[in-house]
C-alpha cells in the first residue's frame, strides 16, 4: 500500500468559461489533457462528453478551491462562474452566504438555486459538507440544463460531486492548516469624545433659537450649555463642572478625562483563532472502490461568543458486483456546534446587537461603573469588573443596557446532528440499455439553547430560558432507464425517470421565565412558562421526466427534455405542471474548414428555450386558509383566523433563452465563452393588500400577479500567457451583466411599496423609491427635498425656491421617486496563477460596478442631533455660517427628523474590488525528501478577504442583494499556514 499525505498538487489552475485547464510541470505542453474530445462533465441525472452540451454549465473541480480556509462550498462559489452572485449575509464562523444564478428570480418566494448532491436533491445546510470531501460542483444556468429538475430549477442548479476512490494503491491523505480570524470591513469614522460635546451642544442652540427665536441668540447659548448635561447626555466624563463644559460652542480648554475606558468595541472583538485536520483514505481493486475521511473544523469569530466547530465523517463504496450489476452507497455523519452572535440576523436594531451597539453608541459613555469621587473603576467584593447599567445615558443610548455585560452572560448555543445518505444499484440490460436507481436520506436535528441572564437586559429580574429543537427528514427516490446507442455518425441518448420526493418537518419551543437558582440554564429551572408550542409540516413531490439528446459527428447537437412535477404545496386541480427544453449545438470546429486551423482550437455555437418552475412558497399549504391555535379566551380555549389563501394558487414559471459560443485558440492556450439570457417569471407571486373589512389579521393575501425578466450577458476568458518547463504564467477573468424588470402587474395591482422599494411595471424589483435630496440651503443650513407635485406652487413656511427649484424642508411634504437601483452595471471576478519550480501562487479578486447602497448605518451616524448616539466625522462638514456651500444641514434638535428622514441623501455608490483570496505553496522535491520516506511535502500559506475597497469606509456593498445595510456580523479575513505530506 502506498500512503500519501496531500494537501495540494502541484498544478497550476485556472478556469475559463467554466472549463478547467491543469498546466502540469511536464517537458511538453498539456494544455489540451483536460479538454480533449472524450471529457465528460456532470449534468442533470447523469454525465455527458463536454462538446456535445448545449446548455450552460460551469464547473468547478475540488482543485480550486481545496487550499482555502473555507468552511462550505458556498464561499467557493463567490467569483467562480459568470452569472453567479454571492451575497457575504453574516460573518457568523459557519455561516453560508446567499447565492443568486442570473439574477432575482422572484420577489415573494425563494430565490436560491437547487443543491443536489451525487445525483439526490439536498436541502440541508451547506456547511454540513466539508469542502474538501468535494470533487466538484457545476452551475447550471440555462433551461437546457436545468429542466430535468423542473419545479424546483427556477434558481438555477449547483450539482456537489462528492470524491470516490480510484482503481490502484492506496492513498492516505492528511493535511492541517490554523491561522488567525480578524475583521476585514473596518467600521465607520465617528467623532471622538473631545469633538462630541461640542456638536450636540451646538444642535441644542440651533434647536431652542429655531423654536424660540425672540429670546436672542445668547440665550439660546445659556439654555444649550445648561441642558447639555442635565438635560440631555446625563454623562460628563471631564473634570470640569457641567455648565462649563462647553462654552460659546468650544470645549473647554481646561477640560481633562475623568477616565479613560470609553471604548466599547474592543471588550467585544478579539483575533479569532481557526484551525483544521482532514485525514482520507481511498483505494479500489479492479471491482471495488472506497473512499473515507474524517475531518475537524474550530473556528472562533472576532466576536466574543461567536464560534463554529465541526466533526465530519464520511464512507463511499463503489462495487462492479456483476458485469451487469454496480451498487454503490455513501453515508455521512456530521456533527457542528456554534455560539451564535445576536447580529442582524435576529435583531438589526436591537440593544443586544453588538454591532449596532458599538457602531451608534456615543462616545463619551464608558462601559464600566466608576466611583464618583475618584473616578477609578469599580470592582466587585470577588475582584470583578463591574459594568456600567446605563442609568446615566442619553435617551439614545440604551438606559439600563450593557452589551458587554449582556453578551458575557446571555447564551445562544446550537447543536445540529446530520446524516447524509445515498445509496444506488444501476443494471446494464443490454449494450445499450441500463437501469439504475437511487436512493436518498437525509436527517438532521438541530438543537438551541438560549438563556438571558436575570441581571440586566430583556428578561431582568427574572431571567429566562429558550429551548428550540427541530428535525429535518428528506428521502428522495429516482429510478432511471438509460438507453445510449450509436448508428453510424448517429449518436442518440435517451433518459426515462420517476422521482419521489418527501420532506418532513417538527419543531418544538418553549419559554420559561423565572430563574431559581443560577448556573442552570434548563427548563425545569424556570417557574413561568410564556410559550410552549410545536408544529409538524410535510411536503412532497411527485416526478416524471424525460430526456433525449442527439448528435451528429459531434458537430450538430440537440438535446429535448420534459418533465411532469406534482406539488403538495398547491390544490390538487392545479398540482400538476409540465416543464421542458429545447437546445440546439454547433461545434465549427468539427467542420472541415476548422478542424486542421492552428489558431482556432474550438469553436461551438449553442442556444437553447425551455421553462422551469418554482414552487418554493413560504408556507406549505398555500393554497389553504389557516387558523392560529392555543389562544385562551377566559375559561374556553380558542382560534384565531390566521392567513388568508388563495385556492388558485400556483408555480411560478421560469422561460428562459439562451445564446452562446464556447472558444479556444492557439492549442486552447486562450479559451472563453460569451453567454446572453434571458428570463421571464411568469405568474410571479406578490403579497396583495387585502381590505380590513374583510376581518383578516394579515395585511395581504399571496396570488399570481406578476411578470418579470432578468436579461444579461456573460463573458468567461483565460489564457496561458507563459508556459514552459520551470515558469508557467496564466490569467482569468469573467464579467457579468444584470437588467431587471417587471413588465406586468394583474389584479388591480399597480404598485407595491416595501421599504426603499416601489414594485411597478417598468422598474426593477430593486429600484430605489425614495425623497428625493436636494441638498442644504447656504441660506440658513435647512435640509432641502424637492416638493411633491401635491404641494407644487403653494406658499407656507417650509416651502422655498433655491436656484430656480422649489423645494421643502418639511420632509412629509417630499416628492418620492425612482432613485436609481441596488443592482450593479457589471461585477465578475479575475485572477491568476503562476508556478515558478516548486513555488506556485493564485489569486482571486471579485469586483462591482456601478448599482447604489442604501446605506441606513451611515444614516443613524449622520443625524443633525442626538441624545447620546454616534456621529459620523462626516458631521464636521456641517453647515455653520450663511453661504457656506455644503451637503450636511445644520445641527438642529428640532428639524433634525427632516434632515435624517429616509431619502435619497443616504444613496451611495455599490462599486467596490475585493482580494477575494491567495494561495502560496512550496512543494519540496522528491530527491530533497524522499531519504526521509516521503514522497511529497508541501507548505501552503492562505487568505480570505484580504482587503477591499469600496465608496465609503465601513460600507458593505455585498451584504445583500437589495442593496441595504444592516447591523450584521461583517465577513471575517483569515489567514492560514498548513502543511501536507505524502509517505
Amino acid at each position: 500500500m502506498k500512503l500519501r499525505l496531500s494537501l495540494i498538487t502541484t498544478a497550476v489552475l485556472f478556469f475559463a468559461g467554466g472549463q478547467m485547464v491543469e498546466a502540469q510541470r511536464t517537458k511538453k505542453d498539456t494544455a489540451t489533457t483536460e479538454k480533449q474530445i472524450d471529457e465528460v462533465v456532470i449534468v442533470a441525472y447523469g454525465t455527458q462528453k463536454k462538446e456535445t452540451l448545449v446548455g450552460s454549465n460551469t464547473e468547478i473541480k475540488a482543485k480550486q478551491f481545496a487550499d482555502r480556509p473555507i468552511s462550505n462550498i458556498g464561499q467557493a462559489i463567490d467569483g467562480a462562474s459568470p452569472g453567479v452572485k454571492v451575497s457575504t449575509g453574516t460573518g457568523q464562523p459557519g455561516s453560508a452566504p446567499s447565492i443568486q444564478v442570473r439574477g432575482i428570480g422572484s420577489y415573494g418566494i425563494s430565490t436560491s438555486p437547487l443543491y443536489v448532491v451525487d445525483g439526490v436533491i439536498y436541502t440541508g445546510s451547506l456547511s454540513a459538507i466539508n469542502p474538501n470531501d468535494i470533487a466538484s460542483f457545476n452551475i447550471l444556468k440555462d433551461a437546457a440544463s436545468t429542466s430535468l429538475y423542473g419545479s424546483a430549477a427556477a434558481n438555477g442548479v449547483v450539482l456537489i460531486t462528492t470524491k470516490s476512490g480510484r482503481k490502484g494503491t492506496d492513498v492516505l491523505n492528511f493535511n492541517m492548516s490554523t491561522g488567525y480570524v480578524g475583521r476585514s470591513i473596518p467600521e465607520y469614522d465617528r467623532v471622538d469624545v473631545y469633538q462630541y460635546y461640542p456638536l450636540i451642544w451646538e444642535a441644542i442652540r440651533n434647536g431652542r433659537f429655531t423654536t424660540n427665536p425672540a429670546a436672542g441668540l445668547a440665550a439660546a447659548n445659556t439654555f444649550a450649555t445648561n441642558n447639555l448635561i442635565s438635560g440631555i447626555l446625563k454623562t460628563n466624563v471631564f473634570n470640569v463642572a457641567d455648565n462649563l463644559l462647553v462654552v460659546d460652542g468650544v470645549l473647554n480648554p481646561n477640560a481633562q478625562l475623568k477616565y479613560t475606558d470609553l471604548d466599547w468595541q474592543g471588550p467585544l472583538m478579539k483575533t479569532g483563532f481557526r484551525q483544521n485536520y482532514e485525514l482520507n483514505y481511498s483505494g479500489g481493486t479492479n471491482k471495488t472502490t472506497y473512499f473515507s475521511s474524517a475531518s475537524y473544523t474550530n473556528e472562533t469569530g472576532y466576536l466574543i461568543k461567536s464560534d463554529f466547530e465541526r466533526f465530519t465523517a464520511r464512507l463511499k463504496v463503489d462495487s462492479q458486483i456483476k458485469s451487469w450489476l454496480k451498487l454503490g452507497t455513501s453515508i455521512s455523519g456530521v456533527s457542528s456546534n456554534g455560539n451564535n452572535s445576536i447580529d442582524g440576523a435576529d435583531n438589526n436594531s436591537a440593544y443586544i446587537n453588538p454591532y449596532n451597539w458599538t457602531r451608534t453608541m456615543g462616545p463619551i459613555y464608558s462601559p464600566y461603573a466608576h466611583d464618583p469621587n475618584t473616578f477609578a473603576t469599580l470592582y466587585d467584593a470577588a475582584g470583578n469588573i463591574v459594568y456600567d447599567a446605563g442609568g446615566a445615558r442619553g435617551a439614545d443610548a440604551a438606559a439600563g443596557r450593557n452589551i458587554i455585560q449582556e453578551t458575557l452572560l446571555n447564551k445562544d448555543i446550537s447543536k445540529n446532528y446530520y446524516i447524509i445518505s445515498r445509496s444506488y444499484a444501476e443494471f446494464k440490460v443490454d449494450p445499450y440499455l441500463t437501469l439504475s436507481t437511487n436512493v436518498g436520506y437525509d436527517i438532521r436535528n438541530n438543537r438551541r439553547s438560549r438563556y438571558v441572564n436575570k441581571i440586566i437586559g430583556d428578561a431582568a429580574p427574572a431571567g429566562a430560558a429558550e429551548k428550540t429543537t427541530f428535525t429535518e427528514q428528506t428521502l428522495t427516490w429516482n429510478q432511471l432507464l438509460n438507453y445510449k446507442r450509436k448508428f453510424g455518425s448517429h449518436n442518440f441518448e435517451f433518459l426515462l425517470g420517476h422521482e419521489n420526493y418527501k420532506y418532513i418537518y417538527e419543531y418544538f419551543n418553549a419559554y420559561k421565565q423565572g430563574q431559581t437558582v443560577d448556573d442552570n440554564d434548563e427548563l425545569i429551572n424556570f417557574v413561568t412558562p410564556t410559550t410552549v408550542t410545536s408544529q409538524t409540516d410535510n411536503y412532497k413531490k411527485e416526478s416524471v421526466f424525460s430526456r433525449l439528446n442527439y448528435d451528429y459527428k459531434s458537430k450538430y447537437l440537440l438535446s429535448g427534455s420534459i418533465r411532469w412535477d406534482a406539488s403538495s404545496r398547491f390544490a390538487k386541480d392545479v398540482r400538476w405542471n409540465s416543464f421542458w427544453s429545447v437546445g440546439a449545438g454547433w461545434r465549427v470546429k468539427g467542420e472541415d474548414f476548422l478542424h486542421d486551423s492552428r489558431i482556432v482550437s474550438e469553436l461551438k455555437l449553442r442556444g437553447s428555450y425551455g421553462e422551469v418552475g418554482n414552487d418554493g412558497t413560504n408556507s406549505y399549504y398555500m393554497y389553504k386558509s389557516t387558523y392560529t391555535l392555543g389562544y385562551n379566551n377566559a375559561q374556553e380555549p380558542g382560534i384565531l383566523f390566521g392567513f388568508l389563501a388563495d385556492p388558485s394558487i400556483t408555480w411560478e414559471s421560469n422561460k428562459q433563452t439562451d445564446f452562446g459560443v464556447d472558444f479556444g485558440f492557439l492549442n486552447n492556450r486562450i479559451t472563453g465563452s460569451v453567454d446572453y439570457y434571458n428570463r421571464i417569471t411568469d405568474d410571479l407571486i406578490f403579497p396583495v393588500p387585502v381590505p380590513v373589512s374583510s376581518g383578516v389579521p394579515g395585511t395581504s393575501i399571496s396570488k399570481n400577479v406578476g411578470t418579470m425578466y432578468n436579461r444579461g450577458f456573460e463573458f468567461a476568458l483565460s489564457a496561458d500567457v507563459i508556459k514552459n518547463d520551470n515558469f508557467t504564467w496564466s490569467i482569468n477573468a469573467n464579467a457579468s451583466t444584470l437588467k431587471n424588470q417587471v413588465t406586468e402587474l394583474s389584479q388591480g395591482i399597480t404598485e407595491i411599496i416595501n421599504g426603499t422599494k416601489k414594485v411597478s411595471v417598468g422598474h426593477s424589483v430593486y429600484d430605489y423609491w425614495l425623497r428625493q435630496w436636494y441638498g442644504v440651503d447656504p441660506a440658513d443650513g435647512s435640509p432641502l427635498f424637492l416638493v411633491a407635485d401635491a404641494y407644487a406652487g403653494t406658499t407656507a413656511s417650509d416651502i422655498r425656491t433655491v436656484n430656480g427649484t422649489q423645494v421643502t424642508t418639511n420632509f412629509n411634504k417630499a416628492k418620492y421617486d425612482y432613485s436609481g437601483s441596488a443592482i450593479p452595471d457589471l461585477f465578475g471576478s479575475f485572477g491568476t496563477s503562476i508556478s515558478y519550480k516548486q513555488w506556485s501562487l493564485s489569486t482571486m479578486f471579485t469586483y462591482q460596478l456601478g448599482g447604489m447602497t442604501y446605506d441606513s448605518n451611515y444614516q443613524s451616524l449622520m443625524s443633525s442631533y442626538s441624545q447620546g448616539g454616534a456621529l459620523s466625522t462626516d458631521i464636521l462638514n456641517r453647515w455653520t455660517t450663511p453661504g457656506q456651500i455644503t451637503d450636511v444641514p445644520a445641527l438642529n434638535s428640532s428639524t433634525y427628523t427632516s434632515s435624517n428622514a429616509a431619502s435619497s441623501r443616504w444613496l451611495v455608490k455599490s462599486d467596490f474590488i475585493t482580494f477575494r483570496q491567495a494561495t502560496l505553496g512550496y512543494s519540496f522535491s522528491p530527491q530533497t525528501i524522499s531519504q526521509y520516506g516521503l514522497t511529497s511535502l508541501r507548505l501552503l500559506l492562505s487568505g480570505e478577504n484580504i482587503w477591499s475597497k469600496t465608496a465609503r469606509k465601513g460600507l458593505e456593498p455585498t451584504q445583500s442583494f437589495n442593496g441595504t445595510t444592516t447591523n450584521r456580523y461583517t465577513p471575517a479575513r483569515i489567514v492560514t499556514i498548513g502543511f501536507s505530506l505524502s509517505f
